[in-house]
């Protein structure tokens, strides 16, 4: 089904309710409308976008962190303050909320959209599910460099109506300066926090672990799940000191391995952005006071004006603050400091977030911390002659593995020594995108209904064609069946290979792509086996963690 038929189904079965349920004096649960829910604090109507699934839409799960609240921690969900705003009637939830403020994608856009009332979380359940149904749970963490994205873009009513026995729950989080603002000074928790948009995600969690179970869902059954930036919080969540508790299981797509700044190296990033949005001046205590009344049009050009500088700690990350993260997650994965959970892991077969010819200049672009030595000695494990004599497969390799690649590697050989791990390449390309090169975040397309992301927030959805559709569904199975079970095998479809597990011993992973020609019965997916080249490298690549800082 289109995302327009998505949304004229769900039109006509809200016009048909309509007439029903506004104003109604609270029922019994068990009398409740199959797209109503009641959370014991507020009853929410959502939108029954097939016969089988209803999206909650724009559920809060923190106070909104406005005012005084700029650039701090996330406050717990107020619920006698949400109970009194409900006034006994039902809330509508059929509206995607708005998005939190973005920054620019990087392609000479400004950012700006959205809202800083954003910590919501849309749900996506099965029609009828509520307490006492215990369904597994998928928590989704968007990508978007921690600088953008919207959740509207990746929707999941189509995973719920194929498998209708799960509950998904996608995530806002505070991004760029507004979710990543970093100065030591905010050691003092007068003054603000660190990481706050890392934060929202685990206070997220914290109302997943409460609530879900109203939507159906089981708090104790839940697996984290996101792509880049997504990629990268997952395995954050997994080495932070706080929340390891609050999942079962963790897929981790392209993991965004971003350097974790100090915040002492942040001091420049700071201050050019407190001058940037006429705050600059006096002490920093009066430099975030002038911050917090600031307008978020002048945020939103100070941030875009910081990131567009051409060195330095210039993006506005997760940074190592002492508390929540006390070292690089790198390292702590290598040293088994991490959650002890079964893992997805995996990367596009083209991955690079870097343009141009220059390895050298790329990589001192993404590590600002790296010495010339330690990128003339990470270059030399790239020998052109590796690479068929190319230098555009070298440049990819070179820059793809540490950016992005070597996290699979990394993560699958530490979560195989404890528990399970499964790896992954993604070789479909996006077919909107032209040229046959598996860019990263190529999967998205594919799994979320032809969806790519555009500036601001927007996003637009193409047609699939019927084996677009077929290799859609052979992925929502296997990350289901793992989100179920903890096994990708067990409720894969009947046409999928059987997915070998990664150990150190034998590095088995899935090529996940489509049938050939134009198949809806046949998969086109297989095994192969992870290089001795790739090993090697990204040992290497994990060994320079001190200057990565990632």
């Amino acid at each position: 089904m289109t995302v327009s038929k998505i949304r004229k189904f769900a039109q006509l079965a809200l016009a048909l309710q309509s007439a029903v349920l506004p104003g109604l004096a609270a029922p019994d649960a068990s009398s409740l409308p199959v797209n109503v829910v009641d959370t014991g604090y507020a009853r929410y109507r959502g939108n029954l976008s097939f016969p089988n699934t209803v999206a909650y839409l724009g559920i809060p799960y923190a106070e909104p962190p406005l005012g005084e609240r700029r650039f701090r921690a996330p406050l717990p969900l107020n619920t006698q303050r949400v109970a009194a705003a409900a006034g006994g009637q039902i809330v509508d939830a059929t509206q995607y909320p708005d998005f939190c403020i973005q920054g620019s994608i990087g392609e000479g856009d400004a950012g700006g959209a959205g809202s800083e009332d954003c910590l919501k979380v849309n749900i996506y359940a099965p029609a009828g599910a509520g307490s006492g149904s215990k369904l597994p749970v998928l928590v989704y963490i968007h990508g978007g460099g921690y600088v953008f994205g919207n959740p509207a873009n990746w929707p999941f009513d189509s995973w719920v109506h194929q498998s209708p026995n799960v509950v998904i729950v996608s995530v806002y989080y505070r991004l760029d300066a507004f979710g990543f603002l970093s100065t030591p000074e905010l050691a003092d928790p007068a003054l603000g926090d660190f990481n706050v948009g890392f934060r929202d995600q685990t206070q997220a969690l914290e109302w997943v672990r409460a609530h879900i179970g109203s939507f159906g869902g089981d708090p104790g059954a839940v697996t984290i799940n996101g792509e880049s930036a997504g990629g990268s919080s997952v395995e954050l969540h997994l080495t932070a000191n706080v929340g390891r508790d609050l999942f079962r299981a963790a897929i981790a797509q392209s993991v965004f391995r971003t350097p974790l700044a100090l915040p002492e190296q942040c001091v420049p990033q700071f201050q050019m952005f407190a001058a940037k949005a006429g705050c600059g001046t006096g002490s920093v205590e009066a430099q975030l006071d002038c911050l917090r009344t600031a307008s978020v049009s002048a945020l939103a050009m100070a941030q875009d004006f910081v990131s567009g500088q051409p060195t330095g700690y210039r993006q506005f990350h997760p940074v190592v603050d002492g508390t929540i993260f006390t070292d690089f997650p790198t390292r702590q994965i290598v040293n088994g400091d991490f959650a002890d959970v079964p893992v997805i892991v995996g990367s596009t077969t083209n991955e690079t977030l870097s343009g141009g010819s220059s390895i050298t200049a790329a990589l001192e672009s993404f590590f600002p911390s790296m010495t010339n030595d330690s990128l003339a000695a990470l270059i030399a494990e790239y020998p052109v002659s590796e690479f068929s004599d190319s230098t555009a497969l070298q440049f990819q390799a070179a820059t793809g593995e540490p950016e992005l690649l070597c996290a699979r590697h990394v993560i699958a050989t530490a979560a195989s020594k404890r528990t399970k791990a499964w790896t992954y390449r993604y070789n479909q390309p996006n077919p909107t995108s032209g040229g046959t090169a598996v860019a990263h975040a190529a999967e998205n397309w594919m799994m979320f209904l032809g969806s790519n992301t555009g500036t601001n927030g927007t996003g637009a959805f193409s047609p699939m064609t019927p084996t677009e559709t077929a290799f859609a569904s052979e992925l929502i199975a296997y990350w289901l069946s793992f989100v179920r079970v903890l096994d990708p095998n067990t409720h894969k479809l009947a046409r999928s290979p059987a997915w070998a597990q990664f150990t150190s011993a034998n590095k088995e992973r899935m090529v996940l792509q489509q049938g050939p020609g134009d198949s809806t019965t046949v998969s086109g997916s297989f095994l192969e086996t992870q290089s001795e080249g790739e090993t090697t490298r990204c040992e290497f690549v994990a060994g320079q963690v001190g200057l990565q800082q990632n």
